[in-house]
């Protein structure tokens, strides 16, 4: 049987585009402030197809001034489209760049769109017997499938790849042959391009036609067969149906040639492709890269596999020598024991010197010499990740580049208690600065042992935060961006995660003494960078005084932990299944049908198909079942009981697994408390995060959710539990930060500011103003600092939108400075590339002056929004770290326990709890003076649902 050669074509923008709207919520910025997604998303697709398909030939198309003959036409083809991103642009001559690299032909030619390229080369290649695979997500190119030539969708977001061949076009359009996509797109047009399509026909009536009359021409030819409104509608737009169907016809006559010896797929030019990764700072990827295309090493695949993959899709013989085998069974033995020249230092190629240090002499000497320093470096190696449980199994320090020393720990607790003792005056001595990378962590550790680590610290990844809040911060990224260093990966020593993950403990002295000491090394050469780059950016100050100092409180917080009741959340659970039980039973009577609640596609069908809820057109997903997101669903819930129980079912499934079960497995066994992991360095910002339980997600705004603070309870009988909240922070300190006369009055005044609001925007008395009226001047309130529209307020409110529209106009008229303060930080953030807080906590804003409206329009709401958030983080930061000194110095029973989002809660001993309730007020009212005052409320109890 003899075999087909494969050729694939991918569709550059569609797939850059893609790329970049795949990371749109975290997008990809390295150290130079470069959002490097769309490279990403498209250098994904790419080497995804290259691993998974083991393509004979490939290249890439690209579009290059539009269609010139589409454009003569019709010149409002594509004319809605909104302003390239600046990420994109910048992403295109990277992209080529690479792909010239690869020896990847680029196909391009002015005038022409990848699309018509694409189906011009196709045709051509499967005419030279080729399989041709279309990669690319857009539907459109389903029209050119053929036996031989199938639509490739790249793997998404969880979804795998779809290959459509002839059978699942048919069936995807409900037409008869491949052609008929053209019909189809001209019938229904195509919002995206501009092609206006016939009036009043969408995807389901454009089926139903084609169905009947089998193309366009015939249905114009035949509307006598047509009724009302749609004969009416199609007879008065027949040239602008033929016209669309000639604009969605993808071209088969461009000026290109298939040319089967330059688009054969042949080994890359590491060298380039290697500089190109480390310019965009791209570290992993050019690691997968080099994996790939190492010769014999294309796939993880077995020899057997590659076995079979060569009899499914037999290899070509090289056309050249430089031919890139993908199964592995051509290359030399000495081209696979060529190495990689890596851009980056390591281990193996950097001069050191790192030392164990054992037995009394050596200790007493490293001692001596650590005590004569005013700055050192050093790293804790332990037995796991869990601070509360994890054991000492060395410690790394350092004090000049190139130089550390490792000491290794005993594994008898007793002996280690004995060996950390020596070194309680060098972590106790004040006059020594303390280096880390997130310091948090040691200090736990250390503290396991008695021991309190005194003087200034210096955490690293702190200090790259704030330098850089966008970028990630762990160590190694640090490392290769900064210093161009590779170090030792962990899962070198200790083998990957799984059952056959070995201990720090079980690891060689001479390995384990390498790895910590160059840890350590490390983090005291990005000390000296980030200290330079600290005062660069202005925020030292942040820093020394916020940032650092809330470290140890942070510590001490999660190793004291909080009690939970248990109990309470084993018998909500089972209320809890009692009431999804019945809730499903009542959901299934009313749809008339058993199905799968949790499975959107079941769940689309049966709303939307079966039931016809909202209407004909409901939205669809990409890969063509019903949209049944929230928002969707919420948008019915009002007047669709059904819908309305589907969501509260949702609510009570999350919060059974999020929190009802889930909560207990997270009591720690040895204190028998819950103990959550704060994070300084995550949200851009300023906010703190928590993880492992994430408490500040606990939903309050239902009663149920409300519940679930009931399970956090005081230590015993002798302790009640505080909540300290700040009251409405960020209101008032936009009131502050604008100068807003009226707002900072009525705080002042003590006046409830929603009524306030509400009096002077509805022109009535203060003690007339409705509820309504109230509540909508609140959602105003804060839709404010989020930039709220018209349509936003109308979607939260029983507003229309044009009533929204006078109320946002009378509230800039009421307050007339907070119109101009938002104006303000929007010119700030536009000359400066970024805003700040009360504290100099900057959030850079890379978009604030792109074209494209869309993303310029985020960027100006975080220019408004970022200063206020930020602020209030800085805020209660502040009171943590004061409240803190003051319980630690004066000795309290009394401990602080949880921050979340605006509140603070604290286990208080019964002895102290009219001592403690004015101090708490005090320092939380004073951390910031501001021109309006801030304003906490108090409250106790049992549990933290009653103090709250």
């Amino acid at each position: 049987m003899s075999t087909q050669k494969r050729l694939f074509l991918l569709d550059a923008y569609a797939l850059i585009f893609r790329g970049y709207y795949a990371f749109i919520k975290n997008p990809r910025i390295n150290s130079k402030g470069m959002d490097t997604s769309a490279i990403m998303g498209f250098m994904n697709s790419l080497l995804d197809v290259i691993k998974r398909e083991k393509p004979d030939h490939l290249a890439v198309a690209f579009d290059k001034g539009g269609s010139q003959m589409r454009n003569e036409i019709f010149p409002e083809y594509k004319a809605n489209r909104d302003v390239t991103p600046d990420a994109i642009k910048i992403a295109v001559p990277y992209i080529q760049e690479l792909l010239k690299a690869m020896h990847i032909p680029i196909i391009e030619v002015s005038g022409f769109e990848a699309d018509d390229l694409i189906g011009t080369i196709a045709k051509q290649a499967e005419k030279e017997n080729y399989k041709v695979f279309m990669v690319t997500p857009d539907k459109d190119f389903a029209q050119l499938v053929s036996e031989n030539i199938f639509m490739y969708k790249p793997a998404r977001m969880g979804n795998g790849i779809e290959i459509w061949g002839v059978p699942e076009v048919l069936a995807k359009f409900e037409i008869e042959r491949p052609e008929q996509v053209i019909d189809f797109l001209g019938m229904m047009g195509d919002a995206a391009d501009n092609i206006p399509g016939l009036p009043g026909v969408g995807e389901v009536t454009a089926k139903k036609l084609l169905k009947e009359f089998g193309t366009m021409e015939n249905l114009l030819a035949n509307t006598d067969k047509l009724k009302g409104k749609m004969k009416e509608n199609i007879e008065a737009n027949k040239e602008k149906g033929l016209l669309s169907k000639t604009l969605a016809t993808i071209l088969l006559d461009c000026p290109v040639n298939f040319n089967e010896s330059d688009y054969e797929l042949t080994r890359p030019d590491i060298e380039k492709t290697d500089a190109i990764f480390n310019e965009l700072e791209f570290r992993r990827m050019a690691e997968q890269f080099d994996n790939l295309f190492k010769a014999g090493n294309t796939s993880e695949a077995t020899s057997e596999q590659q076995a079979s993959d060569a009899k499914l899709y037999k290899k070509p013989q090289a056309k050249n020598e430089d031919q890139f085998d993908l199964f592995g069974g051509g290359s030399t033995e000495e081209d696979s024991e060529t190495p990689r020249t890596s851009f980056y230092n390591t281990l193996e190629n950097t001069p050191h010197s790192y030392q164990a240090i054992q037995g009394d002499l050596g200790i007493k000497l490293l001692l001596q010499n650590l005590q004569n320093q005013t700055s050192v470096c050093f790293d804790t190696e332990t037995t796991g990740l869990d601070a509360l449980h994890a054991e000492l199994v060395g410690i790394a320090f350092s004090y000049e580049k190139g130089k550390a020393f490792y000491v290794p720990f005993p594994e008898s607790q007793e002996e280690a208690h004995v060996l950390i003792e020596k070194f309680r005056p060098f972590f106790e001595n004040e006059n020594i600065e303390k280096i880390g990378q997130n310091l948090k962590y040691d200090l736990k550790i250390l503290s396991n042992y008695g021991i309190t680590v005194k003087g200034k610290l210096f955490d690293t990844m702190i200090a790259h935060y704030l330098i850089n809040p966008d970028m990630r911060h762990n160590m190694d990224i640090l490392s290769e961006t900064y210093l161009k260093y590779a170090p030792k990966p962990i899962d070198e020593l200790i083998g990957k995660k799984g059952k056959n993950q070995i201990s720090m403990r079980e690891v060689a002295l001479e390995e384990i003494k390498e790895y910590a000491a160059e840890d350590a090394d490390i983090t005291l050469q990005l000390k000296e960078i980030f200290t330079t780059e600290l005062d660069k950016t202005e925020t030292k100050k942040l820093f020394d005084e916020i940032e650092i100092p809330l470290v140890s409180v942070l510590a001490a917080m999660e190793t004291e932990g909080i009690r939970l009741d248990v109990e309470f959340l084993n018998a909500m659970s089972k209320e809890m299944d009692v009431e999804i039980k019945s809730l499903e039973q009542q959901i299934y009577e009313t749809a008339g049908e058993k199905f799968n609640l949790a499975s959107p596609k079941q769940l689309g069908d049966v709303l939307f198909d079966k039931m016809k809820i909202g209407g004909a057109k409901q939205k669809k997903t990409k890969t063509g079942q019903y949209a049944t997101g929230e928002e969707v669903l919420t948008y019915l819930a009002n007047d669709n009981p059904i819908v309305k129980q589907i969501l509260d079912w949702r609510q009570m499934v999350k919060l059974q697994s999020t929190y009802i079960l889930a909560l207990p497995e997270q009591v720690d066994k040895k204190t028998q408390r819950v103990h959550t992991d704060y994070m300084q360095t995550v949200a851009a910002t300023g906010r703190l995060s928590s993880n492992n339980p994430n408490l500040q997600n606990i939903p309050i705004r239902t009663e149920r959710g409300r519940q679930i603070r009931k399970a956090f309870v005081a230590r015993d009988e002798n302790h009640t539990l505080i909540s300290a909240d700040y009251s409405q922070i960020e209101l008032r300190i936009i009131a502050a930060l604008s100068g807003e006369e009226n707002m900072i009055a009525a705080f002042k005044n003590g006046e409830d500011i929603h009524k306030a609001t509400a009096a002077k925007v509805f022109d009535v008395p203060l003690e007339e103003v409705s509820r309504e009226q109230r509540s909508n001047a609140k959602t105003v309130n804060f839709g404010i600092i989020y930039g709220v529209s018209a349509f936003g307020l109308s979607n939260q409110t029983s507003l229309s939108r044009s009533e929204s529209a006078a109320l946002i106009e009378a509230y800039y008229k009421t307050y007339p400075r907070l119109k101009s303060y938002i104006q303000e930080q929007i010119e700030f953030a536009r000359e400066k590339g970024y805003v700040q807080t009360i504290l100099g906590r900057r959030r850079y804003l890379k978009d604030i002056n792109s074209a494209n409206a869309v993303v310029r329009s985020a960027a100006e709401r975080n220019a408004v929004n970022a200063p206020i958030q930020g602020s209030a983080a800085d805020v209660i930061k502040i009171a943590m770290i004061n409240i803190h000194k003051k319980l630690k110095e004066e000795n309290w029973k009394s401990k602080m326990l949880l921050q979340v989002h605006d509140e603070l809660v604290f286990d208080v001993h019964k002895d102290e709890l009219e001592k403690i309730q004015p101090m708490i007020k005090h320092e939380m009212e004073n951390a910031f003076i501001m021109s309006v005052p801030l304003d906490v409320e108090l409250g106790m109890g049992k549990d933290w649902l009653e103090a709250h």
